[in-house]
């Protein structure tokens, strides 16, 4: 039996319209469960040795804005590698949520290689924009949420009729259904007056995902023009994610 995972893999995922995006979460979720965060790994210790273990492992695999501007060419990559480390299991599991609601259907309209591009771009240009406006903090920035920004901005121009499921704090959860012209720029709207509030330096990354979100639906307008949007099928997602 275990023989034939191989070939079934390989059927899914040929078979599938965005094999991209399942390839990223797939990765995201490894990465993770083999990170210090996940709690799965018994050689990083625990306690004190734990938390230290996990502050290096970010501060080596994320982005930190100081260190990006003082050390350029050894820093580079690390906007790339910042994008699959995630801090937390809801770190994690919140942006790939947003990513499997909103990735499919992007990349089935981008294509494969275009969106795996778009993606690790979108998602680079991002923290490199919040690294750009916090440039002497010396705190870690992980996650995917840049990239994930971007995919919702394209999301945005290329399907905004698509109803998408919303689970509103404030209405007891409710799940209630608008189309994506409303939901994703209310998103966008919290997140900018978020920014606008975090006034005690880094935290979450709200500019980030402005900065992502708005790369992604300007890449959007460039690339397919105003005649190429089409509907879509119900989406659903919980609103309100705000991790970096």
């Amino acid at each position: 039996m275990i023989s034939n995972w191989g070939p079934a893999l390989v059927r899914t995922f040929r078979g599938t319209s965005a094999p991209m995006t399942y390839v990223l979460i797939g990765l995201c979720c490894l990465i993770f469960a083999l990170g210090p965060a996940s709690g799965f790994v018994p050689s990083y210790g625990t306690g004190d040795a734990l938390l230290a273990a996990q502050r290096a492992y970010f501060r080596r695999w994320g982005v930190v804005p100081a260190e990006l501007f003082d050390h350029p060419a050894r820093e580079a990559l690390t906007p790339v590698t910042a994008l699959f480390i995630h801090g937390s299991w809801i770190h994690l599991l919140g942006n790939m949520l947003f990513l499997y609601v909103f990735g499919a259907m992007t990349e089935e309209r981008l294509g494969r290689v275009e969106f795996t591009l778009f993606y690790l771009v979108g998602g680079y240009l991002a923290l490199l924009g919040y690294a750009v406006a916090n440039a002497d903090s010396e705190q870690s920035l992980v996650g995917a949420s840049g990239a994930i920004s971007a995919v919702l901005g394209a999301f945005l121009y290329l399907f905004p009729r698509a109803r998408v499921t919303s689970l509103l704090p404030f209405l007891f959860f409710l799940p209630l259904r608008f189309p994506a012209w409303v939901v994703l720029p209310f998103w966008a709207a919290l997140q900018w007056l978020a920014a606008g509030q975090a006034a005690q330096g880094p935290g979450v990354a709200y500019l980030a995902h402005l900065v992502g979100f708005t790369l992604g639906f300007g890449y959007a307008w460039v690339r397919f023009g105003r005649t190429t949007r089409v509907g879509a099928a119900p989406v659903t997602v919980p609103e309100g994610e705000n991790q970096p």
